[in-house]
């Protein structure tokens, strides 16, 4: 016999070879329905998978955020099986569950292959999911899977197995198509019941533009009908709100080719909009103990082999710059932290001096493949509102709770209510990815851990998640539309100190290490303006909006008192413009909805005559006359509503 433990602490006797599925109908029918797959010891299996030995067992539905990715890791197998069943000679290369649905990359051998063909894959992987077919797992022996894909003529399948130890390879079977891969899936494939194909592009093999280019096929499943209905309303509302759309509309940024592929151009919108937002930062570190430091943007190459930062990230960064000197070799900043460590060692500090906390809104850059650019969320220069926080060993909880307090201040502010902490940790067997020593590992996990449990943070755990020098906690947010971001970040380091040998002298006269934090609560000011526009869809936050206000003069005749008005309001920080064009009030009134401007100031004679503003307000409509200095005090009310934030969540930062 074999004891299960359950995800209620529930232990529960079975016979060895036990599958998660007989564990599912022991409990119930209805709950075996459901289950997609298990995760046993913390790995996904397949709930037909024997266990044949006591583990912990956490049955995975529809529900569960790894049931999901099973389902679509399944469907990406079932769009393969479509497209072979199709396009006979077709190649593949790999096919992830990604955040909302799969992909599978493709390489159609000469034949033409474009969106118009999706309706008939779909229509294919729909009867091939009425089979009901088994997804069935078999181990093979590493030259029985070459001689397998040798004989089907697949290189991108003899490529991956290169890679790949044999004892640790496995085939799943479903219908007439087999794939290399390690699992896990769903039982069959009747439980795909919507399938919606959403687009083609293309994809390097491998991510490498040497290597062919090849067709990369999305697409979204759903276990019922009425789910994929609902995203499509979902992804269409998501198309009104994109912000590379919105970000042209309200001349926000733009892109040049001549200037280079993912760097951005910041228009005198979006440079306000950006500027607010760091102003709104800086005052919340000045609060919080911070001290602002400014760093190149490039830096030695050997800078970046001490922090260990070229081994891991290397092939990601641009060339390195060569001077005339011999061997003199710099990079494009890919990471703030070495520069940070740097500045720590350029003078002794005590005991008491800690914790020193640097920040910086540092623009870094990373070479991204040109396939993976897309509008800010994903560029090749970009700025981070990094700071590093230099601090003992008993100080490291305290300062990991206080950088908490920072990051939901910011996200109040900004109306980001929806959000889950993410506690990522290493992978829990394959330590070797990570530097540092498993006791100094075991107390950052330990420290993020607690100081998680003591803010009451709403959490979930990610092995295989941590930085290669330390665990993080990542904030995952949810926007308006219910898709997922990764914003925020904390992140405990006792690493790089190592390093670069920093050091601090202790009460008892003797050299420590300090342990540093890392933390930005925006992420990256590019990725993080992206996702507010489209969280918000354009209409940002009073105190944000690069425009305010919009005086609206009836006529030519009043232009006059509107410049007056405009200039009243100048003087009061309140930012806009005065529309002067001869255009009807009407149509004014309709451009400027079209901007999202917050307040239009209509004025006529009638405001005119008695020193006044009609009020008219986005989303509410018309709110009456007010006086001049009446508005500007209601204006500032509501701009001190947005800003005050809830109790609990600034206490440390007033």
């Amino acid at each position: 016999m074999i004891n299960i433990t359950l995800p209620d602490g529930s232990v529960r006797q079975y016979e060895k070879g036990a599958t998660s599925m007989q564990i599912a109908l022991s409990i119930s029918e209805g709950l075996a329905r459901n289950v997609l797959a298990a995760k046993v010891d913390g790995e996904v299996w397949d709930a037909s998978r024997p266990i044949t030995q006591d583990a912990s067992v956490q049955l995975l539905t529809w529900n569960d955020t790894d049931g999901k990715k099973t389902f679509w890791h399944s469907s990406a197998h079932l769009l393969a099986e479509a497209l072979e069943s199709l396009y006979p000679n077709t190649k593949f290369g790999i096919g992830p569950a990604i955040e909302n649905g799969f992909y599978y990359d493709v390489d159609f051998n000469g034949v033409s292959f474009s969106s118009d063909d999706l309706v008939k894959v779909e229509t294919k992987m729909a009867e091939l999911a009425k089979q009901k077919n088994e997804y069935i797992r078999k181990e093979v022996s590493k030259s029985d899977a070459i001689d397998y894909f040798t004989q089907k003529a697949d290189p991108y399948k003899l490529d991956l197995l290169e890679n790949l130890e044999d004892g640790s390879i496995t085939f799943y079977t479903q219908g007439n198509f087999v794939d290399l891969c390690r699992g896990a899936h769903i039982p069959n494939t009747g439980f795909i019941k919507a399938i919606k194909l959403l687009n083609v592009a293309g994809a390097y093999w491998r991510g490498d533009e040497n290597n062919k280019q090849l067709t990369r096929i999305y697409g979204i499943t759903f276990p019922k009908a009425k789910e994929l209905e609902e995203y499509l309303i979902l992804l269409e509302e998501a198309k009104k709100r994109d912000h590379r759309k919105l970000g042209k509309e309200m001349e926000l940024f733009t892109f040049s080719e001549k200037v280079g592929a993912g760097l951005p151009l910041w228009l005198p919108k979006g440079t306000v909009l950006r500027e607010r937002l760091e102003s709104f930062l800086r005052k919340a570190q000045v609060k919080a103990g911070y001290q602002q430091v400014i760093t190149p943007h490039i830096g030695s190459k050997q800078l970046y082999v001490t922090s260990g930062h070229y081994a891991k990230y290397g092939k990601d960064s641009f060339m390195p710059i060569r001077t005339p000197d011999v061997d003199e070799e710099f990079l494009l900043k890919p990471m703030n932290c070495p520069h940070h460590c740097e500045i720590y060692k350029s003078k002794p500090h005590s005991y008491r001096d800690l914790p020193i906390r640097y920040a910086e809104f540092g623009t870094v850059y990373r070479y991204e493949q040109s396939g993976e650019l897309h509008g800010l969320t994903r560029v090749r220069g970009f700025t981070q509102d990094d700071a590093h926080i230099f601090c003992r060993p008993d100080q490291v909880k305290d300062e990991f709770k206080k950088v908490i307090d920072l990051v939901l201040y910011v996200f109040n502010a900004l109306g980001f209510e929806d959000y889950t902490a993410q506690i990522s940790l290493r992978h829990q067997t394959d330590r070797s990815k990570y530097i540092g020593s498993e006791e100094l590992w075991e107390r950052a996990e330990s420290e993020i851990t607690e100081a998680a449990a003591e803010k009451n943070l709403k959490t979930v755990v990610e092995y295989d998640e941590a930085a290669f020098y330390g665990p993080k906690l990542d904030f995952m947010v949810k926007d308006a539309l219910g898709r997922k971001w990764q914003l925020g970040t904390i992140q405990v380091d006792y690493q790089l100190p190592n390093n670069f040998e920093l050091e601090y002298t202790g009460a008892d006269n003797l050299k420590h290490r300090p342990v540093m934090i890392h933390r930005a609560p925006f992420g990256s000011m590019e990725r993080f303006v992206a996702v507010l526009i489209e969280h918000c869809a354009g209409n940002f936050p009073l105190w944000l909006a690069p425009e305010q206000i919009a005086v609206l003069p009836i006529s030519e005749k009043y232009h006059d008192y509107a410049k007056e008005v405009f200039l009243a309001l100048q003087e009061r920080d309140i930012r806009g413009f005065m529309d002067e064009r001869d255009e009807k009030i009407g149509r004014k009134i309709r451009d400027a909805e079209v901007k999202k401007i917050p307040f239009m100031l209509i004025v006529g004679e009638k405001e005119q005559a008695e020193g006044a503003v009609s009020v008219r307000k986005k989303g509410e409509g018309d709110l009456g006359m007010m006086k001049i200095a009446d508005f500007a005090e209601y204006f500032s009310g509501e701009v001190a509503k947005l800003l005050s934030g809830k109790k609990e969540e600034t206490t440390t930062l007033e």
